[in-house]
């Protein structure tokens, strides 16, 4: 099976870029990338040697060579995203053939299938920075992590970030009631819940209920589903995958599933009222949270007035201030999550957490999203 294939144009207006050029003469090899193209929702252009317009070697997001094909592009120019594709495992030549074309990778097949669909499937739908990864868990039942959550996404939402918002606790009672959204049409984690490889990130997207300006995934109102950890990787990855930021909604528990998705976020706030057992409980879900997590933080619940920034101390909670909370437990102080009146009765009438852009709640996220680019990655988001 040989021949042309048209590759896609310009990236469309969801991201999605063309696919990749595929470079070989081996009938069999070309058989075996076709179908992972296919597997990734990409449409490759095929060639034999280097394309004769020299925008399609370089404007390609990916270059697949076979390794029959390096004497026909070894005088091309240099470019990042080459893979040298090969068959024979036992075959040394193949690392000097890939540095006399200037690949970045070489791939053996059918071992690096799995890889190389994925690198297909990035390039197919744009990927580009991966988005900000926040996890927010209670260190205390009732602490407030799940209003904390819906409030974080509902405040990068308003402010133009592509949000998605993704309820990890199956006991929690589900996200969209309290975004007044549970009747919202769309799909629910039992949807997802026996997935295995790859979700596509705009598939997810666009299958997920839409409130208030953001993506939510969560639970429906039937019996307890289990969730995969295979699943909850893929899933969470597809989230990360089309940028801005994700919310990540998290049980104190730490099962098989919630690892994996701790190990996708970038940095955790662990919500902790000032009360002397909400915070011997917490020190227990921070030791397992902290096994997986790098970058865990303490939010300090519970205090009156706007919010205060790590610093600014709490008065008259069980004894203890906020930099007292964070020293006994050994984490970096966000801050003070204040209490707003009228929360409850807010979200009787279908208003959110955070909604109310110049409450207390609202302002103490918008700060964090101020802040965090800088103190989480390094950079903006």
């Amino acid at each position: 099976m040989a021949g042309v294939i048209t590759r896609d144009g310009p990236p469309s207006s969801d991201g999605r870029q063309g696919g990749p050029l595929i470079v070989t003469e081996d009938v069999d090899l070309l058989d075996d990338l076709l179908r992972l193209c296919a597997a990734a929702g990409a449409r490759p252009e095929v060639r034999h040697g280097v394309p004769e317009r020299r925008d399609g070697w370089d404007a390609a997001p990916l270059v697949l060579v076979g390794d029959d094909a390096v004497d026909r592009v070894r005088g091309a120019a240099r470019r990042r995203g080459v893979v040298l594709v090969g068959r024979d495992q036992d075959d040394p030549g193949v690392w000097r053939r890939a540095v006399e074309i200037g690949a970045d990778h070489v791939l053996v097949l059918p071992d690096g299938e799995r890889w190389l669909v994925d690198r297909i499937a990035d390039v197919a739908e744009g990927v580009g920075r991966p988005a900000l990864t926040v996890g927010v868990i209670g260190g205390s039942g009732g602490a407030g992590a799940s209003t904390l959550a819906c409030a974080l996404a509902v405040t990068a939402a308003r402010a133009g970030r592509r949000t998605m918002l993704v309820d990890a606790d199956p006991l929690g009672g589900g996200l969209d009631v309290l975004l007044g959204g549970e009747a919202a049409d769309g799909l629910r984690w039992p949807a997802f819940a026996q997935s295995r490889g790859r979700v596509g990130g705009g598939a997810l997207e666009e299958s997920l209920p839409e409130l208030h300006s953001l993506r939510v995934l969560s639970w429906d109102r039937g019996d307890a589903v289990v969730i995969a950890p295979e699943a909850m990787r893929a899933v969470i990855a597809a989230a990360r995958r089309r940028g801005g930021a994700v919310v990540v909604d998290l049980p104190r528990r730490v099962d098989e599933g919630v690892a994996e998705a701790l190990a996708q976020v970038d940095l955790g706030l662990l919500v902790v009222p000032a009360e002397l057992r909400a915070v011997a409980g917490a020190r227990r879900v921070a030791s397992a949270v902290g096994m997986v997590l790098r970058d865990l933080r303490v939010v300090v619940a519970g205090g009156g007035g706007a919010g205060r920034a790590a610093g600014g101390g709490i008065d008259g909670l069980g004894g203890f201030d906020a930099e007292e909370v964070a020293r006994l437990l050994g984490l970096p102080l966000v801050g003070e999550l204040p209490r707003e009146a009228g929360l409850l009765a807010a979200q009787a009438g279908g208003m959110p957490p955070g909604s109310a852009a110049r409450g207390p709640l609202a302002r103490f996220c918008t700060a964090f999203w101020e802040r965090v680019p800088v103190d989480a990655t390094g950079g903006g988001s």
